[in-house]
């Protein structure tokens, strides 16, 4: 898995099978992020530099650095064994760019779901809308920024209402192996999901 712009821009002969990945989450946990440290292409990005129009309505609070914010989507590719391709579609975690999630989702077989525990209360409303839908498996992949505390998945999972069963990852979103680690435990919902409605 090499650098955009080689021959790894090209998919494998031996992929036998394209798999859609929603990467969801709320404003800044690091979405953009995590599909750039696992694509084996040039990511697309929509990213914007943030105005003063920002100001009241999206919440920095924990993010005081955050410039840019995601107005589309991102999109990146890996193929994550010789035989299955990941192609990762990025929303934008403001509420305001919510519709596009109805285009996107369409032919998505799960959902990696990013939560910052500094700003825990950001991701109720992103997993209510994923629990909407019952033909969409989710995992969550704890982003830990560098002061973020550390919380156990138990604690975790009542603090966030979560579903039995729903995988909860540890991830940073910087890193490609963490990352792809939070991929590979998504993936494996997945199927077990598709294997219990059979």
């Amino acid at each position: 898995m090499g650098s955009a712009g080689s021959a790894d821009r090209y998919l494998p002969d031996t992929v036998q099978q394209a798999v859609k990945i929603l990467v969801v989450g709320d404003f800044g946990v690091g979405k953009t992020t995590l599909i750039g440290s696992v694509s084996e292409i040039e990511p697309l990005r929509t990213e914007e530099t943030m105005t003063e129009a920002s100001i009241g309505v999206d919440d920095l609070a924990g993010l005081e650095g955050k410039a840019t914010t995601t107005v589309a989507m991102d999109f990146g590719r890996i193929t994550l064994s010789p035989r299955i391709a990941l192609y990762l579609f990025g929303t934008p975690g403001q509420q305001r760019f919510w519709d596009l999630w109805t285009g996107l989702a369409i032919g998505a077989v799960g959902a990696l779901v990013l939560v910052d525990t500094r700003r825990l209360e950001g991701s109720f409303e992103v997993l209510d809308q994923l629990e909407l839908r019952d033909d969409l498996p989710f995992a969550v992949a704890v982003n830990h920024f560098p002061d973020s505390g550390r919380h156990s998945s138990e604690a975790l999972r009542e603090a966030l209402d979560l579903r039995p069963g729903t995988p909860v990852i540890d991830c940073d979103a910087r890193n490609r192996h963490s990352s792809v680690e939070a991929l590979i435990a998504l993936v494996q919902h997945v199927l077990t999901a598709q294997k219990a409605t059979v």
